[in-house]
């Protein structure tokens, strides 16, 4: 008889246990920043909720936080004072592998030192500092009602604001006044200015036009609220004159669509009017406020005698031309000397004046419908030539930056490429796609042109 080998119990698997990675919280998506004018409005659900903002930028890696379960935070921000208090609540808080984001650190980010920690000491605020925004503008340049013209309406066209409401005070950023304010404006710039930066509040070039309206309190005393700003910096032209450039402005969203910015606007043309200034300029305009400033120009120019021959002259040279029989398009492009009229008198520059007198064209075409197919061929062969030159290339000046043990920062030269695009619009290489990307641009061209005409006629 065999005898029996030895029995081979079965190989047991090991279970292996994986903890859950953590994927993080969109930022967007976990924190909400609201605008409240007084205590009450602290922890309320239907307060003023600011919409639209991406806040991915101010956290690392891809905008989300980590660490933290079910988070959600809302953020109070003060119209009074403009101190921010941050409301934090989560389930749990653990290191899921890709550490724990630093609240603090990243809120300070946006609100700096607004931001307030306490809630008691936030809304104690809303009394210490009542009249913060009166004592600061007491230090600068109050504007003579004579650079408040026009009447305030809001989206529906009622009137809103009177000039006896409203106040433009004019500060110089580096007075301790002005920098004090700004400061506490900064947050709500990074927010709501699309690629904005912190103006340099130690350079003397920059003025602040602040926007106020007087209202009266419940105990009958004047109490001052900031609408909105605009930061304006002052350049020097040779020999004896000045060019302003708009780089910032703001109408904080409570009041906006209430024709705030474009009053702003308004005090901007009349203080380069009544000034020595050559121009007013516009840094990197955002479309919206464009489309304002273009419907404030346009009714300027409208009243503006010195280029009315001109524009009958174009107007009936376009419908004289006969764009079908001819192989050479005609520009919209007004004459030399209504260029220099409108800039000496009104200080539009030459750039936004273009873009005017292409509406105004288009005003003076009756009946516009007969015109409207060769006025779209002329503004489609004035955006084919501007962004592909004739000859797919113009030149242009460059800046680039070079060694130097000077200032590494601030050393630079200037050269005329001469193969430069003559667009900052970014083209497809393929021929079909450019041909669409063209044609995108001329419709989107001539929808403003249109909207802007329907608003002018309705004013």
């Amino acid at each position: 008889m065999g005898t029996a080998g030895p029995v081979t119990e079965p190989k047991k698997r090991r279970r292996v246990g994986f903890s859950n990675v953590d994927t993080g919280t969109d930022s967007n998506q976990c924190i909400n920043i609201y605008l409240v004018s007084c205590k009450e409005e602290v922890g309320a659900s239907d307060g003023f909720c600011l919409t639209g903002v991406d806040l991915t930028n101010f956290f690392d890696e891809d905008g989300k936080i980590y660490g933290y379960q079910e988070l959600k935070i809302n953020i109070w921000v003060s119209l009074i004072s403009f101190h921010a208090y941050p409301d934090i609540t989560f389930k749990s808080m653990s290191d899921g592998g890709k550490g724990i984001t630093d609240l603090k650190s990243a809120l300070q980010k946006i609100f700096a030192e607004t931001l307030v920690e306490s809630k008691d000491e936030f809304l104690k605020t809303f009394l210490t500092e009542t009249h913060i925004i009166r004592s600061l503008v007491l230090n600068g340049e109050m504007l003579p009602p004579k650079s408040l013209y026009g009447q305030v309406h809001n989206s529906n066209g009622h009137l809103d604001a009177t000039n006896s409401d409203l106040e433009v005070v004019r500060m110089v950023i580096d007075s301790a006044a002005a920098g004090h304010l700004y400061s506490r404006l900064v947050p709500l710039v990074l927010l709501l200015i699309d690629g904005s930066n912190p103006i340099d509040v130690t350079d003397p070039g920059w003025d602040l036009y602040v926007l106020v309206q007087k209202k009266n309190n419940q105990q009958e005393d004047i109490q001052r609220t900031l609408l909105g700003f605009a930061a304006v910096y002052r350049f020097y032209h040779y020999p004896d004159s000045i060019r302003l450039r708009l780089g910032q402005i703001l109408v904080l969203p409570p009041y906006q669509h209430k024709g705030y910015g474009r009053h702003l606007i308004e005090v901007l043309n009349n203080i380069a009017i009544h000034e020595v200034v050559y121009e007013l300029t516009v840094e990197e305009p955002l479309d919206y406020f464009q489309h304002v400033r273009t419907c404030v120009d346009i009714q300027r120019l409208l009243k503006f005698e010195p280029i009315q021959d001109a524009v009958i002259a174009a107007v009936a040279h376009l419908k004289n031309s006969k764009l079908s029989k001819r192989t050479h398009l005609p520009r919209l492009v007004p004459p030399s000397s209504a260029v220099e009229d409108v800039r000496k008198t009104l200080k539009i520059n030459k750039k936004q004046f273009l873009q005017c007198w292409e509406i105004l064209v288009y005003l003076g075409l009756d009946p516009v419908e007969k015109f409207m197919e060769d006025f779209v061929t002329v503004i489609s062969h004035r955006i084919r030539t501007d962004i592909l030159g004739k000859d797919s290339g113009n030149g242009g000046k460059q800046v680039i930056e070079v060694p130097s043990d000077y200032d590494p920062e601030a050393s630079f030269v200037m050269f005329r490429s001469q193969n430069c695009e003559a667009s900052c619009v970014p083209m497809d290489e393929n021929q079909t796609n450019q041909e669409q990307q063209l044609q995108q641009l001329v419709d989107e061209r001539i929808k403003e042109i249109k909207l802007i005409a329907q608003k002018v006629h309705r004013t």
